[in-house]
């Protein structure tokens, strides 16, 4: 493979797995190079401003991550989405050329077909069949700016526990006498 070098990847055009959706619907297609901000920027434009109510986001291969990363972003800022996840397989073609070719004959080129992970996700404002698979209800809506465990976007709002002192290093450890606690005065080791 040293010799030859990529010169086309092709994917298999697939049906969206959800039956019943809108012929308007949204899809966002996520790919490996795609940036966050700017698919985030279109979809909430798409949900919030042109009050659409459904939204696809699919990707393949390396994109699967970063198509996950973006629903959940869009479900912590709009809140109260249903959610159906599908994951499937999708053939990859990818077309390599040699770059030595041989010097009687044609370049050679080599057709490689991968099956790669997918995922289709769909996200709803309206309810969904909670017996299909893959589906997830809403989160609960939590204070404002707050999430399920007391912390918010800025910062956590309960103040942490004191340490404790056998995870001082000695140091750090003071040794409070019998006779000094009655006084007020501490000694301590300060190595």
């Amino acid at each position: 493979m040293e010799n030859f070098r990529k010169v086309r990847t092709s994917e298999e055009e697939m049906p969206l797995p959800f039956p019943d959706l809108p012929p308007d619907v949204v899809e966002m297609k996520v790919k490996e190079g795609s940036k966050i901000r700017n698919l985030m920027n279109f979809a909430m434009a798409q949900m919030e401003l042109k009050g659409r109510r459904q939204i696809v986001f699919s990707g393949c291969g390396r994109a699967v991550t970063k198509t996950i990363t973006c629903v959940e972003i869009m479900k912590r800022k709009l809140g109260g989405l249903h959610q159906v996840t599908k994951v499937r397989y999708k053939t990859v073609l990818e077309v390599w050329e040699n770059q030595d070719p041989p010097p009687d004959g044609p370049a050679q080129n080599l057709t490689v077909h991968k099956n790669v992970p997918s995922i289709c996700i769909l996200l709803s404002r309206d309810p969904l069949d909670p017996k299909q698979t893959g589906y997830q209800p809403p989160e609960p809506r939590h204070e404002a700016g707050e999430d399920a465990l007391g912390s918010s976007a800025k910062g956590l709002k309960r103040p942490l526990p004191p340490p404790r002192e056998e995870l001082l290093p000695k140091k750090l450890q003071v040794q409070v006498s019998d006779s000094a606690r009655g006084s007020g005065t501490t000694t301590g080791q300060l190595d």
